[in-house]
């Protein structure tokens, strides 16, 4: 009897120490999948209840039921925060998305980069074409002053680069030939007084006879006719002195004496043999091709040029295919490249009325004026005309410079102020036409008298670009 009881205990014993091996076993598997599965507060509650040795599976039902209420709750309160969170997310997206395509920046920068608003207006469209040019002196306002005599230079009062206005005094030229014609000149002048004295003198002798021989016969008639034959030669010879005396005169003017100087030498009649050259038109000294104490004489071309540098042409050989876009009065416009960005504005003056048959072209001339002296005479430019074709069929059409228009996430654009608000400007997307002389037509997105930004819109277009990528960011 008491073995069997000892029996029943050891059986007991080893059916315990089973069972706790199985519990261990199983303890150690759940403990791994928890783990696995990143629930670590649930293999800790698992281990506590195995430690206090109470009923595995009422432990493990009642640690999976606080599992999944934990879970619930854990679930509820990130419910809770993605909610919470969300909304935050959404208003601020909201915000961004009413000023997203908005630029604000500071007074200074706006006009440091020379943001400039206009009003929508109505253009009408010309286009033009381009055309290879040279810059010329305008061949109306351009003098070459030589010498009408030999002679030295003995007075040399201007420099290269002098501005000069008409009868100012150029140079002096002392010619021993225009002494020489001048006492011609007087020697013609006393011949032909001394000639009309004469027929005075033949007159009176011829009126003395006639009277004789009328009263009383106290003269022969052969004589009144001798006296009639001397005066009608003195007349003659007066006639011929006064000829030879304008003859000489002449030979002053050629020589370049004006008629208040030749008066001058008829009162005074003082032999002056230096000549003074003056300027025939206002201008400035481009060319001197003379020095002080130099001979010069009428076979040198020039010895100076006075041009007028403000007034220029412009010389572009268009081709024949433009020829019919081509009218006197057509406006035009010279760009000298980097060394000038300005457009200088002109007007065609002439058109040439043949083609060239070697090269078919046509000559074409520009006048321009240019006081800013940027324009040089010699210097290659480009010369855009516009043309006489119209385009729209002559209407006008509301348009924009074309730096006024940028490409947009891929699309034509302008930045219009906001109202309201300063300094702050939208961008407007807009669709527009091909570009015509530096014009854009809007054809939808921008209405007539609207304001918009004409100048600086690429600053705008930076800061909503850097803009956008702080965003996606």
């Amino acid at each position: 009897m008491v073995r069997r009881t000892d029996m029943d205990r050891s059986t007991r014993r080893r059916r315990a120490f089973a069972r706790c091996a199985w519990l261990v076993v199983i303890a150690i598997l759940a403990g791994g999948c928890v783990y696995f599965c990143g629930c670590r507060q649930e293999a800790a509650h698992e281990g506590h209840d195995h430690e206090h040795g109470g009923d595995a599976h009422a432990q493990a039902a009642a640690g999976g039921e606080h599992a999944a209420h934990g879970d619930a709750d854990h679930a509820d309160a990130d419910h809770g925060h993605a909610e919470h969170g969300d909304a935050k997310h959404d208003h601020q997206g909201q915000g961004e998305t009413e000023h997203v395509d908005e630029v604000r920046i500071t007074a200074e920068a706006a006009e440091r980069y020379g943001i400039r608003v206009e009003e929508a207006v109505r253009r009408k469209l010309t286009p033009r074409f381009v055309a290879p040019a040279r810059v010329a002196f305008n061949a109306e306002a351009i003098a070459h002053i030589g010498s009408t005599l030999f002679g030295r230079v003995v007075e040399l009062p201007i420099r290269l680069g002098d501005t000069v206005q008409p009868g100012d005094l150029l140079l002096v030229v002392e010619s021993p030939q225009l002494g020489e014609a001048q006492s011609t000149y007087l020697q013609k002048l006393i011949a032909a007084e001394t000639a009309g004295a004469a027929v005075d003198l033949a007159k009176s002798a011829l009126d003395r006879a006639k009277r004789l021989y009328d009263e009383n016969r106290g003269i022969a008639l052969d004589a009144v006719q001798k006296r009639e034959l001397e005066y009608q030669a003195a007349q003659a010879e007066a006639r011929t002195a006064q000829a030879a005396a304008v003859a000489a005169e002449n030979t002053l003017h050629v020589l370049g004496m004006t008629q208040a100087a030749v008066e001058a030498l008829r009162t005074s009649s003082e032999v002056n043999p230096r000549f003074p050259i003056v300027a025939p038109i206002a201008g400035e000294i481009v060319e001197r091709e003379v020095t002080l104490g130099e001979l010069v004489s009428p076979e040198r071309e020039k010895l100076l040029v006075v041009a007028n540098v403000n007034t220029l042409w412009v010389l572009a050989d268009v081709p024949e295919a433009h020829l019919a876009e081509i009218e006197r009065g057509a406006k035009a416009w010279v760009r000298a490249g980097r060394l000038d960005p300005h457009a200088h504005e002109g007007q065609v003056s002439y058109v040439a009325p043949m083609v060239d048959p070697r090269t078919r072209t046509v000559s074409v001339r520009v006048a321009v004026e240019c006081e800013d002296r940027a324009l040089r005479p010699g210097m290659f430019v480009e010369l855009e005309i516009a043309s006489a074709d119209r385009t729209h069929g002559g209407a006008a059409v509301l348009a924009v410079p074309q730096g006024a228009v940028q490409t947009v996430e891929g699309g034509p654009a302008v930045f219009v102020p906001v109202a309201g608000e300063a300094n702050t400007f939208a961008k407007r997307s807009v669709r527009v036409g091909d570009a015509v002389a530096g014009l854009v037509p809007v054809l939808e997105g921008l209405a007539a008298g609207e304001a918009y930004v004409a100048a600086g819109s690429f600053l705008l277009k930076a800061e909503l670009g850097k803009g956008s990528a702080e965003h996606h960011h």
